[in-house]
């Protein structure tokens, strides 16, 4: 089977644009949700996992709106514009339910489709990023490096953030940080990085979320069987954050991957990949 980039992508029109995609194997569903940062794309967070998923699901890989690949959705936030983006996908594509794997903002937005709608959500992999600082500062040592790099971009911030986003450095290389740097200067791609983390838009979702109980509050509504998956040196997401979903999610279970950062599918790439196929391929009951 083919797995190159273009050999699995596809697109698919909706009522609020166009939305991209990679797809591949078959079987029952199993839709990867990437995270937000610098330059980031589904592709660049699981291109390299899929032919392992494929193997045993139809994967789906969701490019999620404005970040310089799928259509961006006007006048909506990041966050809520993906939340929307996968429930259309299933709809557009006849999925009624299917597995999820989500890196970061990738495992809220899936976390989020589970307490909302949990007849979509049949099992949820979380990637970091779900759930509430403790102990550790909030914002995170990434979250400020991401507003450094939001309010004024260059190449030495972004090196930086790259950085802090691993535990073994020699992955941050050259051909690593050009790819990101092409991808960032986009401006459909700088556009959603500032609109979450910019300076200005931070605080200001800050103020407005203030008036609103925090999603993580009702993550005792999630019923589907959960998977949180963390690197024990994250800087991005401490591992102090998975303790409240950990304690919430009826159905939850951990696994902390030791010398490693935030990108847990890329820097413990064939552990994860055992350790959530083993979840994902277990029997319900």
């Amino acid at each position: 089977m083919d797995f190159t980039y273009e050999g699995t992508r596809r697109q698919l029109a909706t009522d609020e644009g166009v939305l991209r995609y990679h797809e591949a194997g078959a079987g029952e569903p199993l839709i990867l949700l990437h995270g937000s940062g610098i330059g980031v794309s589904g592709w660049k967070n699981f291109g390299k996992n899929l032919a392992s998923f494929a193997e045993h699901f139809h994967c789906y890989i969701l490019e999620f709106p404005g970040f310089g690949i799928s259509d961006p959705v006007a006048g909506q936030h990041p966050v809520l514009a993906a939340g929307a983006a996968v429930a259309r996908f299933m709809d557009a594509l006849g999925i009624e339910s299917a597995a999820m794997i989500g890196n970061s903002m990738g495992g809220v937005v899936g976390a989020n489709l589970a307490m909302h709608q949990p007849d979509r959500v049949t099992k949820l992999v979380a990637i970091g990023g779900v759930g509430p600082n403790i102990f550790s500062a909030a914002p995170s040592e990434g979250t400020r490096l991401l507003q450094e790099f939001a309010d004024e971009p260059s190449r030495d911030k972004l090196v930086r953030w790259l950085n802090c986003m691993v535990h073994d450095r020699s992955m941050v290389t050259e051909e690593l940080v050009e790819d990101r740097w092409q991808a960032a200067i986009d401006p459909a791609s700088h556009a959603s990085l500032a609109a979450m983390y910019g300076s200005k838009a931070f605080e200001a979702q800050r103020a407005v979320a203030a008036k609103f109980a925090p999603y993580w509050s009702m993550l005792h509504t999630v019923r589907c069987p959960t998977l949180l998956t963390w690197g024990i040196n994250d800087r991005q997401s401490p591992p102090d954050m998975l303790l409240v979903p950990m304690r919430l999610i009826p159905n939850a279970e951990v696994h902390v991957f030791p010398n490693c950062g935030h990108w847990v599918m890329a820097e413990a790439k064939d552990a994860f990949e055992r350790v959530a196929l083993e979840f994902l391929r277990r029997p319900a009951g």
